[in-house]
């Protein structure tokens, strides 16, 4: 949808696009087949889409025979998708994507990925929600903030590096595919874009142990400037996170943004094993 179409259309309908919701509409073609292309959208698998907007992204989808559920939380889009793209199989969810069950969308099992432009407020919340899930998507392809998408993306010692970049590495496999200047949106949005794959990883750990590794990142990553030893230990206990520290070969003056998702996987699994050894 050309800009020329898009502000045509939200003038019919009323609609002031609102920062609030983060509602920057996508109006270049020539990415939005690229995106549609990367993604590998194929006949008859089954898509979630936040933030659908008027459907640049989902009719593209549509017409390649993927089976889309789209979340959209403004009703006056929703009244437009449920007359344009409802009848050619699109399956509308009004609803604020940051509270949704994820799980409950689908018969147990079933597998799906996450294919969207995701509204700016919503974002983080969304993509965090997903990896907590037991079973997250096979796959996200999502478009974020371009400093979202790097604390994502972060690696041990990168300035955005935090609790979120272990938690995503722990479930996925994390590449930036593509940066995207504010020009291809309407609005323009005053900050950039960025593309990231986030492929459900073959060795996934169960949904208690990542409960459990969201707990240690959160607590060492609550004073990140500090060294994150008394963090943890006003939890697990002095003696053990000690005993942890020696297993792994981590300094007890190490900060968290030093120590590597691998290295909090370990943590996690010494706090785990300890908790379920017999008194």
């Amino acid at each position: 949808m050309k800009k020329s179409e898009l502000t045509a259309l939200l003038s019919a309908i009323g609609l002031a696009p609102s920062r609030k919701l983060g509602q920057n509409f996508l109006i270049d073609d020539n990415f939005l087949d690229w995106l549609v292309r990367e993604s590998g959208a194929a006949k008859g698998e089954t898509i979630v889409e936040v933030g659908p907007g008027f459907g640049a992204l989902t009719g593209r989808m549509l017409a390649l025979g993927a089976n889309v559920t789209a979340i959209e939380f403004d009703h006056r889009i929703c009244e437009w998708l449920r007359s344009v793209l409802v009848p050619k199989g699109l399956r509308l969810v009004e609803g604020d994507a940051c509270k949704i069950n994820f799980s409950t969308l689908f018969p147990p099992g079933t597998p799906f990925r996450l294919i969207s432009n995701l509204p700016y407020s919503a974002g983080t919340v969304v993509v965090a929600k997903l990896l907590d899930q037991e079973t997250p998507p096979e796959e996200m392809i999502v478009m974020l903030q371009k400093e979202v998408a790097m604390r994502l993306a972060a690696d041990a010692g990168d300035e955005e590096y935090g609790a979120l970049s272990v938690r995503a590495k722990t479930v996925c496999e994390v590449e930036i595919l593509r940066m995207v200047p504010p020009q291809l949106f309407h609005p323009k949005p005053e900050v950039d874009s960025c593309v990231l794959r986030m492929k459900r990883r073959a060795d996934l750990p169960p949904a208690e142990f990542r409960t459990l590794l969201s707990q240690v990142v959160r607590l060492a990553f609550s004073q990140r400037r500090k060294k994150m030893i008394k963090q943890l230990a006003a939890v697990f206990g002095r003696e053990t996170v000690e005993a942890a520290y020696r297993e792994i070969g981590l300094s007890e003056d190490i900060r968290a943004e030093r120590v590597t998702a691998a290295q909090f996987g370990e943590l996690t699994r010494f706090f785990q094993n300890i908790k379920h050894s017999p008194l």
